[in-house]
């Protein structure tokens, strides 16, 4: 069985992806973004801090507005925290926060085995081997890193 690729007209937008580094794990739907998705995989919905959008959901007390700021304040209510890079490290679970020209537009989150998972907007999901897979683009370059600890780790820190 062949594994899904995306569309040459949606490649496009993504000038580093190509058919050795990514994979499609799902249909197109507009039910759910890319922050929901990282944010909460089990039950994703659309999430961005717009101030007048009250349709989407953004995390109590946290800002409201499109600032990679906001966006940090707003993965901290889920208990991350800033860190380095995007590196794998057993127990931890990472997002990367791309922006392009200072505005955040995109989060990917890191799976268990290093590579990465991304709603491309109404587009599809895809699994890529790294998070600069998706620089170069439409959602600029990864510029905050942030992880949290997840399974035993987590139960165990506090």
């Amino acid at each position: 069985m062949q594994e899904r690729q995306l569309s040459a007209r949606k490649l496009t937008w993504y000038p580093l992806l190509d058919p050795q580094n990514y994979v499609v794990t799902s249909d197109e739907t507009d039910d759910y973004n890319c922050v929901g998705w990282a944010a909460i995989p089990d039950d994703p919905f659309q999430w961005w801090p717009l101030p007048d959008a009250p349709e989407y959901y953004w995390p109590p007390g946290a800002r409201r507005d499109e600032t990679i700021e906001a966006f940090i304040k707003g993965f901290g209510t889920l208990r991350y925290q800033m860190c380095e890079a995007g590196d794998l490290e057993p127990g931890v679970e990472k997002i990367a926060i791309y922006a392009l020209r200072g505005v955040p537009t995109h989060v990917a989150r890191q799976l268990s085995d290093g590579r990465w998972t991304s709603k491309l907007g109404v587009w599809e999901d895809i699994e890529h081997h790294a998070s600069r897979d998706l620089a170069g683009g439409r959602y600029g370059s990864p510029e905050v890193f942030m992880s949290r600890l997840v399974g035993p780790e987590a139960e165990t820190s506090g």
